[in-house]
């Protein structure tokens, strides 16, 4: 049974910093490109960042220089360090897991709340 467990959502201040967790379970790691993913009310759910079983990472313009996405493969943990956060970070970020080869799959965890204000 697959799982990604996420943490380290909360409340935090404009300028302030969070780092959130997805543990995975059930799948083989290395072979998944990971993602993080967030949804604010009334907007679609959209990419934030991905890293590639050889660590290459890509970001969505909105967080490049203010966020970093790195993976511990002896943890089965992504990670998303988010600093200078904005009112606009604010949204449920959920953790993704992807391969396409050899065949298409693709797995979300529960989501975390990230919260943005003074």
């Amino acid at each position: 049974q697959v799982q990604l467990v996420e943490s380290g959502g909360g409340l935090v201040q404009p300028g302030g910093s969070l780092r959130l967790s997805c543990a995975a379970s059930g799948i083989i790691f290395n072979r998944y490109t990971m993602g993080w993913y967030r949804q604010a009310p009334g907007n679609e759910r959209e990419l934030v960042a991905t890293i590639t079983g050889g660590d290459t990472a890509t970001y969505a313009d909105s967080v490049k220089g203010r966020f970093t996405i790195s993976r511990d493969s002896a943890k089965n943990t992504v990670y998303l360090q988010m600093r200078s956060l904005k009112p606009e970070d604010t949204a449920v970020y959920y953790c993704k897991a992807e391969r396409r080869f050899p065949v298409f799959a693709n797995y979300w965890g529960q989501g975390t709340q990230v919260t943005v204000s003074s």
